[in-house]
């Protein structure tokens, strides 16, 4: 997503996420809130309510709430194109996070967001990141919504 000529993603990308990297294993659980903090909040904000016609909310969001594969999914390839969220369409890229966080890192920022602000969805287990992940191995490019309807009905 470009503002005011600036790529929010490659700067997210390029310099807050390094800050967080992978720990190594048997590290402590992974802190939702702090990834959340250090990699998402720069686009959804501190309050999870995103920036209006720029980034979509997190709170309440069909998308947050609603299938947990689809979430994970979004969380592991990103998301390019035109989304409606709560009424409001929203045109941006999201990218992927997949290459950049463990399993139970992504379960953990997943958790956070469904558990955030009011939101009152089930956390996401280890488990289910990593069976998505298998499951769309081969994908190597952002989802579009129209993509993740067809995933989400068992189609290709």
């Amino acid at each position: 997503m470009r503002r005011a000529g600036l790529d929010v993603a490659a700067v997210v990308m390029a310099f807050v996420v390094p800050s967080i990297a992978p720990r190594a294993a048997g590290a402590q659980q992974p802190d939702g809130a702090r990834i959340y903090a250090a990699t998402c909040q720069a686009c959804h904000q501190m309050t999870g309510l995103g920036l209006p016609s720029q980034f979509p909310p997190l709170v309440g969001s069909e998308w947050v709430l609603g299938n947990e594969d689809r979430l994970v999914m979004i969380v592991l390839h990103g998301l390019v194109g035109e989304i409606e969220v709560k009424g409001e369409a929203f045109n941006g890229a999201m990218p992927a996070l997949g290459r950049t966080f463990t399993d139970p890192e992504i379960a953990a920022v997943a958790s956070y967001v469904r558990r955030s602000w009011g939101n009152k969805a089930a956390p996401i287990s280890v488990a289910t990141v990593t069976r998505v992940r298998l499951a769309q191995a081969a994908r190597t490019r952002p989802w579009t919504v129209a993509e993740l309807q067809r995933a989400a009905a068992g189609k290709p």
